[in-house]
């Protein structure tokens, strides 16, 4: 795993994924996000890395655009600006985040044997709750929760 540290875009395939944000046209941006938080979202078996990578990423720009969200600041954010979102993708980036968090993801597994895991877990929870205040986090999916 690529990864230098715990922010949401603090790795290779994050990096990327906003790379690729920036060659798509400006119309086509909401649809990539779209894409990255439904794979992760819908995703029956074990979550593969790369692919909760680029939906705490697309959250994260999201959230960005929610009252109380953080800015995206980093370098290695787009570098193109993303529309306004639609409030709708809100309620399916939660799920995502849910199912980074949840047992069957490797990113969480990955992240759960190193010393940074609880940070890593709480950076995702406070992400979430940008994109969802009213539901407190638990880290299992949607339908389980």
């Amino acid at each position: 795993m690529g990864t230098w540290d715990i922010g949401h875009f603090d790795n290779d395939s994050a990096a990327d994924f906003c790379g690729g944000l920036d060659d798509a046209a400006p119309g086509e941006r909401e649809g990539m996000l779209r894409a990255a938080l439904l794979g992760a979202a819908r995703a029956e078996e074990f979550l593969d890395s790369d692919e909760a990578v680029e939906a705490v990423a697309a959250a994260a720009l999201l959230a960005a655009q929610c009252p109380g969200g953080a800015p995206v600041t980093t370098a290695y954010g787009p570098q193109e600006p993303i529309p306004p979102l639609s409030a709708e993708l809100r309620p399916l980036a939660v799920e995502a985040l849910d199912r980074v968090l949840a047992e069957e993801s490797e990113l969480a597994e990955l992240w759960d044997e190193t010393e940074e895991g609880p940070a890593w877990r709480a950076g995702i929870r406070a992400l979430r709750e940008v994109l969802d205040p009213a539901r407190p986090t638990t880290g299992a999916p949607l339908s389980e929760a």
